[in-house]
């Protein structure tokens, strides 16, 4: 009980101390509203992240049917003899957006890719969160965040799962490691 009643104390304390003070008719004329600014730098770089967002592509369909097209690029990759590069995330990922683009304006990436993948970006998103496909892949998504990665065989089995902060470098990803990751995975490795 006494645990109980200190935490609705903190609580309240809590609250209480973090409502913003204003000067208002009904108070008294000597006090002044605490008014905290905002950090310059950090509005200024959700200004640029937000601009740069708005460029990059967006490669995620909320209205698609991914079950319908993981069934059809799995029978495609059994013709073609190629594994199945599954990227989860969304269009609202920052993190998502800039990997689509980097392997996409990378030459040497893009020749990995093309030549031993079929790619799908799977969309996780409010509109469609694609629930029964990531079930089937073990929700790697509330495990490691956006984007990750699943890889899949020809025959459409799991083979892989690769959370993506590992392949970062900076505000970027790192042309040694996302190599390193497509070699890893190809259908002859």
């Amino acid at each position: 009980m006494k645990k109980l009643s200190l935490f609705a104390f903190l609580s309240l304390s809590t609250i209480a101390f973090s409502q913003e003070i204003k000067n208002t008719p009904e108070r008294n004329s000597g006090e002044k509203a605490l008014l905290v600014k905002p950090d310059q730098a950090e509005l200024d770089a959700k200004k640029k992240a937000a601009e740069e967002k708005a460029k990059l592509p967006k490669p995620y369909d909320p209205k698609a049917d991914a079950q319908k097209d993981i069934d059809q690029l799995i029978a495609k990759a059994k013709k073609e003899n190629k594994n199945i590069m599954i990227q989860a995330g969304g269009n609202w990922c920052i993190w998502c957006l800039r990997f689509n683009q980097y392997v996409q304006t990378t030459p040497e990436l893009k020749e990995i890719v093309d030549g031993n993948y079929l790619y799908y970006h799977l969309n996780y998103s409010p509109d469609n969160k694609n629930e029964k496909v990531f079930a089937q892949y073990g929700n790697p998504g509330e495990k490691f965040g956006y984007p990750v990665f699943i890889v899949l065989d020809k025959e459409g089995k799991m083979i892989h799962v690769q959370q993506s902060d590992v392949l970062e470098e900076g505000k970027g990803y790192s042309l040694e490691k996302v190599r390193e990751f497509f070699n890893s995975w190809t259908p002859k490795s």
